[in-house]
């Protein structure tokens, strides 16, 4: 294809395939890229209803509430635990450093050989917190060895996933991210002045991680911890056969996560 020509969620340069280059077509349309990364959006929801609902008020894909609950916790809030925040921070930021470790040392493989590779590494660390999950009584909230497994296991995963994603360089289907994607929505839209470019699919994003958080608040309440669990595990698997099926085989280069924003 020619320099400039734009390929899925990137744009060819030479003989190299760059993400995040922006585009500028009036809205991108769903490619196996954006189902992917919306599916995985479902899944950041059912993880996040497991981590909350059932291992008592801490994130382990929104890293954001983690942080907020470590400052109520400061200002003395009661039922509020700062060593399993702390735990799914670290966990997480474990992941991230894997992920980006990754990434760097295929700089130069091919894209369907790095995203599957990232894929294992995830899925093998949500397979783990699934196992946690066997053991844990969601209504009693025990044993403890379990809830910290699923929280460490869960966190390493969607680090690993962010800092991929990051790489992948979409503006609206972060996966795990959402508040500048609803900021996109009303501050780009006709109402605020602007064009409402890709309000489509900004929309498609909240509501895959609200069925998300329905599906797995549901299924924690009515089965286990391990259902939804294992369910992330399967789309996230999914997921990446479905963009992977579809990817260009040849080499992709990239720079900073983001740098081409």
């Amino acid at each position: 294809m020619r320099a400039g020509v734009f390929f899925e969620g990137g744009c060819r340069r030479g003989n190299v395939v760059v993400f995040g280059a922006m585009q500028t077509n009036t809205e991108r349309r769903f490619s196996p890229l954006g189902w992917s990364l919306l599916l995985l959006t479902v899944t950041t929801g059912m993880v996040d209803a497991v981590s909350f609902m059932g291992l008592g008020r801490v994130f382990t894909a929104l890293m954001t509430g983690n942080v907020a609950f470590l400052g109520f916790a400061l200002a003395g809030a009661e039922g509020v635990s700062p060593a399993r925040s702390l735990a799914a921070l670290a966990a997480f930021a474990l992941g991230a450093l894997a992920g980006g470790r990754l990434a760097a040392a295929m700089r130069t493989a091919t894209h369907r050989r790095w995203l599957t590779w990232a894929a294992v590494f995830e899925v093998s660390f949500m397979v783990a917190a699934v196992v946690c999950a066997l053991e844990f009584d969601y209504r009693a909230g025990t044993p403890l060895w379990s809830i910290y497994g699923i929280i460490v296991g869960t966190a390493v995963a969607m680090g690993v996933r962010t800092a991929t994603v990051l790489r992948l360089a979409d503006p609206d289907l972060k996966t795990t991210v959402l508040t500048l994607t609803i900021a996109g929505i009303a501050a780009d839209s006709r109402l605020a002045g602007g064009a409402g470019a890709r309000a489509g699919r900004r929309l498609a994003a909240v509501l895959a991680l609200l069925l998300g958080a329905a599906i797995g608040g549901y299924t924690l309440r009515t089965v286990g911890a391990w259902l939804p669990l294992a369910l992330a595990a399967g789309l996230t698997a999914g997921a990446t056969a479905l963009y992977v099926s579809h990817s260009d085989a040849r080499t992709i280069g990239w720079g900073k996560p983001g740098a081409s924003r």
